[in-house]
């Protein structure tokens, strides 16, 4: 994880305070949304103040230069596309459960952090909320800071627009191996059953080569058709993802819908071992796809074996995220009740900046997001890739920070900005987090806010990165943690969480 250190020179607090007055019209949309209850305030009239729009910044400021000449900006921000993504979770916790210790390089912390329920506020309209807290770890003068990010409930079934999806199944011989295949067809047809009637579904297999199982067909009194065509879903041979994308978007296209939320679900262990298996190309008709039609991805992973990766960058490149499941129980949650939940868009092209005040804080981390991180700079820019959320969906990033000893003020502010997925307009909301509404002990912090912090550590431990979070608990301290929470909580998915980390410390890691 890179590190940060905050510059402190009077210069940097003049230019933050002048680029703040600039900022006023900016943030027009943005409401102050008064007080939280647990001390994390909320509102726009922060300081340091977020980054400035293009060309409202003096050429002289106080900003770093990289080697090939580019002014970068100070280093009291972070920025980053937002993400709803989980798969990374759910296949670590297949691979303990099987005894074997997942591979460094599939752990994303973010994917951990944000599989679980949290409680934060809900805005009434599209957009989001933003609650900022934090604790001290007990290790020097280290803190861990959570910036949640919420999206309205979920809108009843019969009041949101109609959906066109696209289902691209992988029938590849892998695929025949129990909790692959199995699950898309047992899921699919739960599914089928709830979606509307003025819902369309499309059926794309591919092996070898692809093939259009079912056009975009209106359920209305044709749901025995489309159960027909799931239930003669069967293994096959190679695996050309490549062919399955391509004639999956092809499909979409050819049975685009006006007025509706139109997405490709591709189901597979995203395994590409015939026709284009080259990711970038592969990548490249997604992202056609996504620019001239507005069509998103919805990556579900299935499988032992998992191209993890391939799979993460299809979802990444189709404005989408992607999921992992391995039993029945999960895929049915998967597409009865998360599908649904990713049917509508709340915001488009979401990113989120911190600001963390040089005066208070003396470095920081971002825990994850690796691949999503975006230049500073670029967070007004509405050219630039970010991510899309849809309704009951939170967000979560967590940070570790060093504050300045005796440090007293104000810590960080959060700002998020989106687009409206109708009419394109952007809107921001901010949140804010002063140093003195810190819980002095992370166990002295509300209990969604422990599960998320038990996450990240177990991420880390798993990824074994060379700088551990703060005050890092061993696993089996994590595991009496986790227990404790779960019993709390009475949640299931943190009674899993609980598991996965007693099946990680039975295997010495």
């Amino acid at each position: 994880m890179k590190t940060h250190r905050a510059h402190r020179t009077p210069r940097l607090f003049a230019i933050a305070a002048a680029t703040a007055l600039l900022l006023t019209g900016c943030g027009a949309d943005a409401s102050d949304s008064g007080e939280a209850s647990d001390g994390a305030a909320r509102g726009s009239e922060a300081f340091p103040a977020p980054s400035a729009p293009r060309g409202d910044t003096d050429s002289d400021t106080d900003k770093e230069t990289d080697e090939d000449g580019r002014t970068a900006a100070p280093d009291h921000l972070s920025t980053f596309a937002l993400d709803v993504d989980t798969a990374s979770y759910g296949y670590a916790r297949r691979t303990l459960t099987e005894g074997q210790r997942p591979d460094p390089s599939t752990i994303r912390p973010e994917e951990f952090v944000n599989s679980f329920r949290q409680d934060y506020e809900r805005p009434d309209g599209n957009g989001f909320s933003v609650t900022v807290d934090g604790a001290r770890t007990g290790d020097d003068d280290w803190s861990l800071v959570r910036v949640g990010l919420a999206t309205r409930t979920a809108e009843q079934q019969g009041e949101r627009p109609p959906v066109a999806l696209t289902f691209v199944i992988d029938v590849s011989g892998s695929m025949a191996e129990p909790g692959r295949l199995d699950l898309a067809r047992s899921a699919l047809g739960t599914m089928t059953d709830r979606l509307r009637d003025d819902d369309s579904v499309a059926l794309v297999t591919f092996s070898g080569e692809a093939e259009t199982v079912l056009p975009m067909t209106r359920l209305g009194d044709h749901r025995d058709r489309v159960h027909q065509a799931i239930s003669g879903l069967e293994p096959a041979d190679s695996t050309n993802l490549g062919a399955g994308v391509e004639t999956g978007y092809a499909t979409a296209v050819e049975g685009l819908r006006e007025g509706a939320t139109n997405r490709v679900v591709l189901v597979s262990d995203a395994l590409a071992n015939t026709g284009d298996t080259d990711a970038d190309s592969i990548l490249e008709r997604v992202s056609t796809a996504r620019r001239e039609h507005g069509i998103t991805l919805f990556g579900v992973g299935v499988g032992s074996d998992y191209g993890d990766a391939l799979m993460e960058r299809l979802a990444d490149k189709g404005d989408g995220h992607t999921t992992y499941v391995s039993t029945e129980d999960e895929a049915r949650e998967v597409f009865s009740a998360d599908l649904p939940q990713n049917i509508d868009l709340t915001a488009r092209d979401a990113k989120a900046q911190v600001a963390f005040d040089p005066e208070t804080v003396a470095e920081f981390r971002l825990i994850g997001y690796d691949d999503r991180r975006v230049a500073d700079d670029d967070f007004r820019d509405d050219r630039v890739d970010g991510g899309e959320v849809g309704p009951g969906h939170t967000v979560t990033a967590l940070y570790a920070v060093r504050t300045e000893p005796g440090a007293d003020g104000r810590l960080a502010t959060a700002t998020v900005r989106w687009l409206d997925p109708d009419t394109r307009t952007p809107h921001e909301e901010s949140g804010r987090l002063e140093t003195g509404a810190l819980h002095d002990r992370l166990t002295d912090a509300p209990v969604r806010f422990q599960v998320t912090t038990t996450a990240a550590y177990f991420a880390d431990a798993l990824r074994r990165p060379e700088s551990p979070l703060p005050d890092a608990p061993s696993l089996g301290e994590l595991r009496e943690t986790a227990e404790r929470l779960a019993n709390k909580t009475e949640d299931k998915d943190v009674r899993g969480l609980a598991d996965a980390i007693d099946d990680a410390s039975r295997l010495d890691l």
